[in-house]
C-alpha cells in the first residue's frame, strides 16, 4: 500500500519543480551553499504540494481516468489505492509542505514572501480541479501559470527579484508543453472507452497544431532575447549565455519531432528522462550555463 501511495504521488513529475532553482542558476547566489539550501527547501515544498494536487485530481477524475487507455492504471482510478487513504495522505502532504514553507525560511518577512507562492499554487490548482480544467485554452493557461509560480517561489526563497524574462520564457514554454499534451491526448481518444477530458470535445488537431507552432517559436525567441538583453548582460557581466540558444532550439525542435512524428508528449516529465537526445541536450545546457556564469 505504501508503494502504491508513492506511485499516486507521481514522483517522476517532480522534475517540473526544478524550475524553483532557475532564479538561483541565473544569479550570483549560485555560488552560495545557503542559496542552494533555500532553493532546495522551495523545491521540496512544491514537490509535496504538487503531489497533493495530483492526489486530489485523481480522486476527482477517477471515473474519467478509468476510461482512459493509460490513466486507468493509476492507483486511484484502478482501485488499488482506496479514496479514504488517498485523502488522508493528501492532508498529510499539505501539512508537511506548509511546515517546510514556513519554518524552513530564516526570517519572518522572507517566510511571508515565500509562502505566498505555494499557497497561490494550491489555490490555482483547486480552481483548476473544480472548474477551470473544463474551459478550453484556460485549462492550458492554468498549467503555464503554475510553472510561473514555481519561478516566483524560487526567487522568493533566495531573496532575489524575479526576472521578467525568465517569467516570459517559462510561460511560453509551459504553454507549449500543455498544448502538446492535449495534442497527444486527442490522438489517443480513439483508444479510450469514453470521453477522457471535458475539453477534448472542443480541441481539434488543426487548432492544436496552430497553437503549438507559434508557442514553440515564442519559447525560443523569448529565451534568445533574454540572453542578449542589456539587463541580463549587466547582471551576469557576460554575453556568453547566447551560446546556450542553439541547445534550447534543438531541445524544442526535438520535442516537436517526438510530438508530431512519434505521437509522444503526453507526459513531458517522463519524456525528459526517457529520450536520450533530450537528456543529453539538458545536461549540455546546464553545463554551458554553469561554465559561462562561472568563467566571468
Amino acid at each position: 500500500m505504501l508503494w502504491t501511495f508513492v506511485r499516486a504521488m507521481r514522483p517522476h513529475q517532480w522534475v517540473k519543480n526544478l524550475l524553483v532553482f532557475a532564479p538561483l542558476l541565473f544569479t550570483p547566489r549560485v555560488r552560495e551553499l545557503a542559496g542552494w539550501g533555500l532553493a532546495g527547501l522551495g523545491f521540496l515544498t512544491f514537490c509535496l504540494a504538487a503531489s497533493s494536487i495530483y492526489l486530489l485530481n485523481d480522486i476527482v477524475d477517477r471515473e474519467e481516468d478509468a476510461r482512459h487507455p493509460k490513466k486507468r492504471h493509476r492507483p486511484i482510478a484502478s482501485g488499488a489505492l482506496p479514496v479514504p487513504i488517498a485523502i488522508g495522505g493528501l492532508v498529510a502532504l499539505l501539512a508537511i509542505a506548509a511546515a517546510i514553507a514556513w519554518f524552513g525560511v530564516p526570517s519572518v518577512p522572507d517566510q511571508v514572501a515565500f509562502a505566498v507562492w505555494p499557497a497561490s499554487y494550491l489555490a490555482l490548482n483547486l480552481a483548476y480541479s473544480f472548474g477551470l480544467k473544463r474551459v478550453i485554452i484556460v485549462d492550458c493557461m492554468c498549467i503555464a501559470l503554475g510553472f510561473q509560480l514555481r519561478v516566483h517561489a524560487g526567487a522568493a526563497a533566495i531573496g532575489v527579484k524575479t526576472s521578467h524574462w525568465i517569467l516570459l520564457c517559462t510561460f511560453f514554454f509551459a504553454l507549449f508543453l500543455a498544448f502538446c499534451k492535449r495534442y497527444e491526448e486527442l490522438g489517443r481518444q480513439g483508444e479510450a472507452s469514453g470521453q477522457t477530458r471535458a475539453t477534448m470535445k472542443d480541441y481539434s488537431v488543426p487548432f492544436l497544431s496552430m497553437m503549438i507552432g507559434p508557442l514553440a517559436a515564442l519559447s525560443i525567441l523569448s529565451y534568445s532575447l533574454y540572453t542578449v538583453s542589456p539587463e541580463t548582460i549587466a547582471i551576469h557581466k557576460t554575453e556568453g549565455l547566447m551560446l546556450t540558444v542553439p541547445v534550447v532550439t534543438y531541445g524544442v525542435f526535438r520535442y516537436l519531432f517526438l510530438v508530431f512524428r512519434k505521437s509522444e508528449g503526453g507526459d513531458p516529465a517522463k519524456l525528459l528522462f526517457s529520450d536520450a537526445p533530450l537528456i543529453i541536450a539538458g545536461l549540455l545546457y546546464v553545463g554551458l550555463v554553469l561554465a559561462v556564469l562561472g568563467s566571468r
